[in-house]
């Protein structure tokens, strides 16, 4: 068998994305063979990985992608007390793409396929992620103009992509970002002296929260799933 990249073996194995394998390697969790795995190591599966001390299987998996309604309080690193793993208790492995912060809740995806993962999470591919936004006073016309035309967050040192902002209702908006930034919305709202008061996730690319209850999750499968894939396929 061909070798490859460690990074990319865990992420076809649905351990993670490539970018969070590189720091788990780094960070010593990884190891091949009983020595700890080094950047750029290669392998062809027929090695003994452990990622965290847990072996990680070449078996073929049955490929799965499931959508959460977040709750609040739920943690979305699998490292943390009260994470969503351990709250969802999937019987396969499966891990979120990307994050919704603790006091969010919302849709978000799991997976056990990290090439999937890998593409949907790449921010050069502009993937929409709608989300609707209580704010703590009124809406006003200079606030959805400023939101839409970007801001500058200077304590990440990087100004948001232009982005779609409509109005709800006189506290509620709508945003539909194509990056993910660190609280990207929350450090959005407080630049213009916003507070959020609820932050809920609505949409991934095409996949929608519908009427997923807060804790309940569905498989995506048959056609949402058909054009979730080639969504990611044409980047």
């Amino acid at each position: 068998m061909e070798k490859v990249r460690l990074n990319k073996y865990l992420s076809t194995q649905g351990v993670c994305s490539r970018r969070e394998a590189d720091r788990y390697i780094d960070e010593g969790k990884v190891t091949v063979n009983g020595h700890i795995a080094m950047m750029g190591e290669k392998v062809d599966g027929t090695e003994e990985i452990c990622f965290d001390g847990k072996p990680v299987s070449s078996a073929e998996e049955k490929k799965v992608v499931l959508a959460m309604n977040k709750p609040t309080g739920v943690v979305c690193s699998s490292k943390e007390k009260d994470n969503i793993i351990d709250y969802l208790k999937y019987p396969q492995r499966v891990y979120p793409v990307g994050r919704l912060d603790k006091d969010s809740t919302g849709l978000i995806l799991l997976t056990n396929d990290g090439e999937l993962m890998n593409e949907i999470l790449k921010a050069r591919n502009y993937h929409e992620k709608e989300y609707e936004v209580r704010v703590s006073k009124r809406i006003t016309a200079d606030f959805i103009r400023g939101m839409s035309q970007g801001v500058w967050l200077e304590e990440l040192g990087v100004k948001t992509r232009p982005c779609k902002v409509k109005k709800i209702d006189a506290y509620t908006f709508r945003i539909i970002l194509t990056q993910g930034l660190n609280r990207q919305i929350r450090r959005m709202c407080a630049y213009f002296d916003y507070r959020v008061v609820t932050l809920k996730r609505i949409r991934i690319m095409n996949i929608e929260l519908g009427e997923l209850k807060e804790g309940e999750w569905r498989e995506v499968k048959g056609r949402e799933l058909k054009e979730l894939r080639g969504g990611v396929a044409h980047d």
